[in-house]
């Protein structure tokens, strides 16, 4: 940890650290588990040269704020640095915390807007995340997520030849799979398995968010591409929020796009080729 960090911390704190240890998975910035002389302990977020951690705290703040999703609290936070209170945690996935996560989202699906988008602009991960109020869903998904996203993945080389003119037809043609959900719902926005933080059979902490108001359909499809949660957070989610038709059967192939073209834009590899193959099973 930089020494400008770490005095600020203790400034903040009003406690000498006693260590810092770096823990693993950061992609905005370098996390940091802390320890301090008079025992108690906190979680560093710093950033080295992308200075978007007061966004990040922005998110954590409006989910506590708005919502009864379990998220760490902010102490502290500048575009450099986030500090927030540590959450234990380090248990599984398991099928009670399944339940639970399928509880807790549900409610927060249940906080509306009256719009889509957000009232202001956020991020996912490092990358900016446009929030333009819109009337329709469907509108919201094509111009601000798919396309954007799709642009800037190709703009930067990591799209097969060919998959932005097939992104660009499917986007035309987005209401033949897409209906308008009853309300705009808010949404954590990135929920896999190393945000969601368990401890027992409890959800301990969400972690990360991205957050904007959407068809709540967008993260549930989220949680299956990396396989964030199995077949019972689904059903117990279902007993508070039914899912309609065909949600498992097209529309979280659709569904995908969206952070396979994030992942895409900031890793490259086989994710641009994952987006072409589901744009070439709905538009050829």
């Amino acid at each position: 940890m930089q020494d400008g960090h770490r005095r600020r911390i203790e400034e903040i704190r009003g406690s000498q650290l006693a260590r810092a240890d770096y823990l693993p998975g950061g992609c905005v910035g370098e996390v940091w588990k802390l320890t301090f002389e008079d025992g108690g302990q906190a979680v560093a977020k710093t950033a080295n040269g992308e200075d978007t951690l007061d966004i990040e705290a922005y998110m954590l703040r409006y989910l506590a704020d708005h919502s009864g999703l379990p998220v760490p609290h902010v102490i502290e936070a500048t575009p450099d640095l986030l500090l927030m209170d540590y959450v234990e945690s380090g248990g599984s996935i398991n099928v009670r915390v399944q339940e639970d996560a399928a509880d807790i989202l549900a409610k927060l699906h249940d906080v509306t807007a009256p719009k889509f988008g957000h009232e202001r602009d956020t991020l996912i991960g490092p990358l900016h995340q446009p929030n333009l109020w819109t009337d329709r869903w469907i509108d919201f998904f094509r111009d601000h997520r798919l396309l954007y996203l799709g642009r800037a993945a190709n703009d930067a080389g990591q799209l097969p030849p060919g998959t932005m003119a097939r992104l660009e037809r499917l986007c035309g043609r987005l209401d033949s799979w897409l209906s308008e959900p009853t309300a705009a719902s808010l949404i954590h926005g990135d929920i896999w398995g190393g945000n969601v933080l368990a401890k027992g059979d409890r959800i301990a902490a969400f972690i990360d968010p991205a957050i904007y108001h959407a068809d709540p359909e967008i993260e549930l499809a989220y949680t299956t591409l990396f396989h964030t949660f199995g077949q019972r957070f689904f059903d117990r989610y279902q007993e508070h929020r039914p899912l309609s038709p065909n949600f498992f059967d097209e529309r979280v192939a659709l569904y995908h796009l969206y952070p396979l073209l994030v992942h895409a834009r900031l890793f490259g590899g086989g994710y641009g080729s994952q987006v072409d193959s589901i744009l070439r099973r709905f538009v050829g």
